[in-house]
C-alpha cells in the first residue's frame, strides 16, 4: 500500500511543480499555433516513442476524431504506421523514421508536435531539423532539462524533472489534453 501512496504523491508533486502560469502561458503559445495552422488549412503531424509514441496518437485522434464535443475532424495525424516505420528503418535507420515522414508530407505553415521525454530522441532531432527547413512550426514535450530540443522548438513545454520518464510522461497527457481543449474551444 505505501508504494501504491508514494506512486500519487510522486505525481502530485510533479503536477504541482509544473502547474505555473509560465507553463500555462507556453500551452496557450502552442495551442494559438496550432490553431492558426488549422485554420490556414493546414496540418499537425505528431510524433513520439515508445510511451511518447502512444501519446502522439493519442493527440492526433483526438483532433481528428473527438474529445469532449461533437465538431468536424481537425487535420491531425501520427507517425505510426508501422509499415513506415520498419521501412525506413531497415532502409535509412531508426534515426530517419520521423524525418522521413516530415520530409515526404509535412508542408510550410504545418505544425509538428515532438515529444521526447529527455528531449535527445535522435529521430525526434531529425525530424524537428526537416520540419524546420521546410517551414514548419515546432512545438517540444520534453522533460529534464529539455535535451537538444529545447532550442530547436518554436515553443518548448518541459516536465520538471525527475528521475523516471513516466512522470515526465504523466505531465504531457495533461498538456496534450489541455492543448486539445483549448484548441476546440477557439476553433470549433
Amino acid at each position: 500500500m505505501k508504494l501504491i501512496q508514494e506512486q500519487f504523491q510522486e505525481a502530485k508533486s510533479v503536477l504541482d511543480k509544473f502547474s505555473n502560469d509560465d507553463n500555462y502561458q507556453l500551452i496557450q503559445k502552442a495551442g494559438d499555433i496550432i490553431c492558426a495552422s488549422l485554420l490556414a488549412e493546414k496540418k499537425i503531424i505528431s510524433c513520439g516513442n515508445g510511451g511518447s509514441m502512444s501519446d502522439a496518437m493519442h493527440f492526433a485522434e483526438e483532433l481528428s476524431g473527438r474529445y469532449r464535443d461533437d465538431r468536424k475532424s481537425l487535420a491531425a495525424m501520427a507517425i505510426s504506421d508501422s509499415g513506415h516505420l520498419t521501412c525506413v528503418g531497415n532502409d535509412y535507420g531508426y534515426d530517419k523514421v520521423f524525418s522521413r515522414f516530415v520530409e515526404g508530407l509535412g508542408k510550410k505553415g504545418d505544425v509538428l508536435l515532438a515529444i521526447s521525454t529527455s528531449g535527445n530522441s535522435e529521430n525526434i532531432i531529425n525530424a524537428i531539423s526537416v520540419a524546420k527547413s521546410q517551414g514548419m512550426l515546432v512545438i517540444g514535450l520534453t522533460g529534464k532539462d529539455g535535451g537538444k530540443m529545447a532550442s530547436l522548438c518554436d515553443v518548448e513545454i518541459r516536465a520538471p524533472h525527475s528521475n523516471y520518464a513516466d512522470r515526465a510522461q504523466e505531465i504531457h497527457i495533461k498538456v496534450i489534453h489541455a492543448l486539445i481543449g483549448y484548441v476546440e474551444s477557439q476553433i470549433c
